[in-house]
């Protein structure tokens, strides 16, 4: 989210890990408006820059440019590089809390891996890498509160991964906010078999406890309501 001209220039010369100083004269930083109250117009500034991290889209520009015939015949550690990097986009902006965006990272990464494999090898390569995005889609409709496809994008990890403890465990959250109390513990359960120290698993079992414990309580206060009626009649 770079918006000075000067700032953009300074970081494309930097490498990661790299720190410099920035001297921007106004016309590649605030110009003569400046920006009050910190900034007075025609303000000369100084920029302290250390790069921790970047993602380097390049390679996923170019990839996109491509016919599909082209993406085919391109080798499959080159596309697995490029599903990679829009996976890690997707992250950087899930961990905004950009989830539409993060969505949208993920599902053009799995577009990326549609292609027909060659040999087990490759296609295990590519199922791994699905894996991984299968997951973070159901984490990223559960934060956009579409548990129903939070649901299905779980389900399509456990297609891949019968024992994965956290595609159960995103399944179990998705029927547990849709209210299938029933299906929600046994996916749980069936996570807690194979994690059962894991903190959050435990908890999300304790949150459907409670829940179906309010939920009778509710039917049970439902029906004494209607049948009081009858009760007293005459």
């Amino acid at each position: 989210d770079i918006t000075l001209w000067g700032l953009e220039i300074g970081l494309l010369s930097m490498t990661k890990g790299e720190a410099a100083l920035f001297v921007l004269t106004p016309e590649y930083a605030y110009g003569q408006r400046g920006c009050p109250p910190s900034i007075p117009p025609n303000t000369t500034v100084l920029f302290k820059v250390e790069v921790l991290d970047f993602i380097d889209s390049e390679e996923c520009d170019t990839f996109f440019e491509l016919t599909y015939e082209q993406r085919d015949r391109l080798p499959l550690e080159k596309v697995l590089k490029v599903a990679a990097t829009e996976r890690e986009f997707g992250n950087y902006f899930f961990y905004k809390q950009c989830f539409r965006i993060a969505k949208d990272r993920y599902k053009r990464a799995l577009s990326i891996l549609g292609r027909s494999s060659s040999s087990k090898s490759e296609q295990s390569q590519i199922n791994a890498s699905k894996l991984l995005l299968f997951l973070n889609l159901s984490l990223t409709y559960l934060k956009l509160e579409r548990a129903d496809r939070a649901l299905k994008y779980g389900e399509l990890a456990l297609e891949m991964d019968q024992g994965n403890a956290k595609a159960l465990f995103r399944c179990g959250q998705a029927c547990l906010y849709m209210r299938e109390y029933s299906k929600s513990r046994d996916f749980l359960v069936r996570a807690q078999c194979i994690q059962p120290f894991n903190r959050d698993i435990n908890n999300e079992l304790k949150k459907l406890a409670r829940y179906y414990r309010e939920y009778m309580e509710m039917e049970k206060e439902m029906c004494c309501q209607m049948f009081d009626p009858l009760n007293s009649y005459g």
